[in-house]
């Protein structure tokens, strides 16, 4: 902690300390984003939201295999990854309800909901070149966008200025690692058509950790008349990966590549052929109309279907999930002289046919039939949402939505079966934020939302293979104020959010004898919360040979405690909840110079994180450091050339990057990759 403190302290010194240089340019800078979270279109600085951008210039910092390094760089969010191909994204302890997977957290994709009925989210299908930007909106934002108490994320996969050309990139590293991509863009600014194509393989850090994923897309965009837009996005995805299994803390210090052994009656990872295969298909029509300069609307229907095969220790496992759905938002804009109004209100619904059956593992190979499941799930919600903007530079935001859920398992495996049904009907959702502009780049915000959030399908029906329809939804209700400055000509920009979240029937994953995940309610929690990010553009102006000099760094600070949750004879109440580390820190250096040679340095720090709900168990602190350097040059007028050279976990520290929480036996560690190195090239030719 005391590390933790002086790197904190230097970091802040460094930021005010240089801060004194007079500007005479603008800089490029996170308050100029203008972002589109809920239906703002404003720029980042002018939102009364805690709002994490990830930019393109965010993601080039790192690896081209994953987007964990740049969501990590932001305050109050955190992905894991507990093999390669299986990821987690926690925003303000989402996790807590997430063995695996992306839970709670609704994500969209191009404007197409990427969030299945059944609340679970492939985000693993996506590769990193399918995202352009993220806009990660933290705490409950069901006011807008449907249920969950976690958040949601906006991704967009194309950049404003489109250009007709091709892109060509590779990259190599560590553990037999590649990643081939290709992009054509063709057509004009108004036909557009852009095709793309993904191969990443991995052997993997840890023994039985191969993966491949392959992701072709075809998105195109048409300007049909000076009112009307289209755009289209089709995606495929295959992704195969190998899944090792948790480690106890003995097997853990003994071998950190090591994959689960034979224990207990069940068989090793690697006698199971333990594995995830996993293909998605997804497309969608989004049309725009602008019916005045003041009212315009958005639609969007899209159909999916995932299949996924899962031989674990327990058994074997086969999901066929096609669903389909839609979303429609109308937007209307008044000017009152000094003052504006703007509404926005529409409904979002998805439906899904699912089966699920159970197998015996027999090596990797399907045997005796266990159970035989169909699932019929669906969602809606319906909301409004007010913006008042008056003289002296407030603005009100209100909104709320009505949402329902409903889902029906039949067990066909069982003659006569009865089916299982759960309602969640009218849970209303609010929201309201004001906000005041002090002065021009200073920002204050309040705000005041209540969170909704069924079950998930895999929560309902998870690993033991019980149907759970008697889980209660969560609900919180969320305070939180928050600060938005940029100063000395936009070169420094600084944002501060403390949020105070109250939770009820909160959704916790325990773990069997068997290892077998299932789900209780947790009465209440209290989570309390500061984030904070700065940025700082050292140079006043482009000049000399280090044209651009930038640092930055984040702290979250998470005090959340159990409330009230008293399961049998053991009282949590007041213990630290799970998967949260108390505090992190991230921090880096980013230098580009004339002749085209480029550096980005990142440092990041994680307290120490409970495993399981009697804090018996903790997964030590530790820090990362890493960085990647290239060289960018213009090989010809429209050819482009990139070549770069990277270091991930510098220092080979031994950390766990995706704990197991709560797990049988000890089976909490999921050991990160130790220090590796990637290179490769990206060569583009627009025309």
């Amino acid at each position: 902690m005391k590390q933790l403190v002086l790197s904190s302290g230097f970091l802040i010194l460094l930021l005010t300390g240089t801060a004194q240089t007079p500007a005479t340019d603008t800089a490029h800078v996170l308050d100029a984003v203008v972002v589109q979270a809920y239906e703002q279109q404003r720029q980042l600085k002018e939102v009364g939201a805690a709002i994490n951008y990830i930019g393109p210039e965010q993601l080039a910092r790192f690896n081209t295999t994953s987007i964990l390094p740049a969501l990590n760089a932001t305050p109050g969010v955190h992905m894991e990854e507990r093999s390669p191909g299986s990821f987690r994204l926690n925003l303000r302890g989402s996790t807590l309800r997430s063995p695996f997977g992306v839970r709670n957290v609704k994500v969209y994709w191009n404007q197409l909901p990427f969030t299945d009925p059944g609340g679970n989210t492939y985000l693993n299908q996506l590769s990193y070149f399918n995202i352009h930007s993220l806009e990660v909106i933290k705490g409950p934002a069901s006011s807008l966008y449907g249920a969950g108490t976690g958040g949601a994320v906006l991704i967009s996969s194309q950049p404003d200025n489109w250009q007709a050309g091709a892109t060509l990139g590779y990259t190599r590293g560590s553990f037999n690692m590649g990643n081939l991509q290709f992009q054509l863009n063709l057509g004009t600014d108004a036909q557009r058509h852009s095709i793309g194509y993904n191969r990443l393989s991995s052997d993997g850090y840890r023994e039985h950790t191969n993966m491949r994923r392959d992701v072709a897309t075809w998105e195109t965009r048409f300007q049909l008349n000076e009112r009307q837009q289209l755009q289209t996005a089709v995606l495929y995805g295959d992704l195969y990966y190998q899944t090792p299994g948790g480690l106890t803390q003995a097997e853990y210090q003994a071998n950190h590549r090591g994959a689960r052994p034979a224990a207990g009656g069940f068989p090793s990872a690697e006698t199971a052929q333990a594995a995830i295969r996993q293909q998605t298909f997804l497309a969608g029509i989004t049309h725009q109309y602008q019916f005045s300069s003041q009212f315009r609307n958005t639609s969007t229907v899209y159909g999916a279907f995932s299949q996924v095969k899962n031989p674990t220790f327990r058994n074997y496992e086969k999901r066929m999930e096609p669903h389909f759905g839609g979303r429609t938002v109308f937007n209307y804009a008044l000017d009152l002289g000094s003052s504006q109004i703007k509404l926005s209100f529409g409904g979002e619904a998805q439906r899904g046919f699912f089966n699920t059956k159970t197998f015996q593992n027999n090596q990797g190979r399907r045997d005796a039939l266990q159970t035989d499941d169909e699932i019929d799930n669906w969602l809606y919600s319906a909301f409004l949402q007010g913006d008042l903007q008056v003289p002296g530079g407030w603005t009100l935001s209100a909104g709320l939505s009505l949402n329902q859920s409903s889902v029906t398992i039949n067990r066909v495996s069982i003659p006569s079966f009865d089916p299982q049904k759960r309602t969640y009907s009218g849970e209303w959702a609010p929201r309201v934020a004001l906000s005041k502009k002090l002065q021009p780049g200073l920002l204050v915000y309040a705000s005041l939302s209540r969170g909704f959030s069924p079950p998930t399908l895999q929560e309902i029906l998870p690993s033991t293979m019980v149907i759970s329809t008697d889980l209660e939804a969560e609900h919180g209700l969320n305070y939180e104020v928050g600060v938005k400055s940029s100063w000395l000509n936009n070169r420094l920009y600084i944002e501060v959010n403390a949020f105070y979240f109250q939770l009820k029937q909160a959704i916790v994953q325990r773990r069997d004898a068997s290892n077998a995940d299932y789900f209780v309610n947790a009465g209440a929690t209290r989570q309390r919360g500061l984030e904070s990010q700065a940025s700082y553009q050292l140079l006043p102006r482009q000049q000399g040979w280090l044209t651009a000099a930038r640092i930055w760094a984040s702290h979250t600070w998470s005090h959340f405690r159990y409330q009230d949750f008293k399961q049998l004879s053991n009282d949590f109440s007041g213990n630290q909840l799970p998967s949260v580390a108390p505090h992190t820190v991230a921090a880096g250096l980013d230098l580009d110079t004339r002749p085209g040679l480029y550096a980005h340095l990142t440092w990041t720090y994680s307290d120490p994180i409970a495993l399981n709900d009697a804090n018996t168990v903790t997964a030590s602190s530790y820090q990362l450091a890493g960085g990647r350097i290239g060289w960018k040059r213009a090989l010809a007028k429209d050819i482009g050339l990139d070549l770069f050279l990277g270091m991930d976990n510098l220092f080979d520290a031994a950390y766990s990057l995706g704990n197991d929480i709560n797990a049988a036996g000890g089976r909490y560690y999921n050991p990160a990759a130790g220090a590796n190195w990637f290179g490769g090239l990206t060569l583009r030719h627009n025309w």
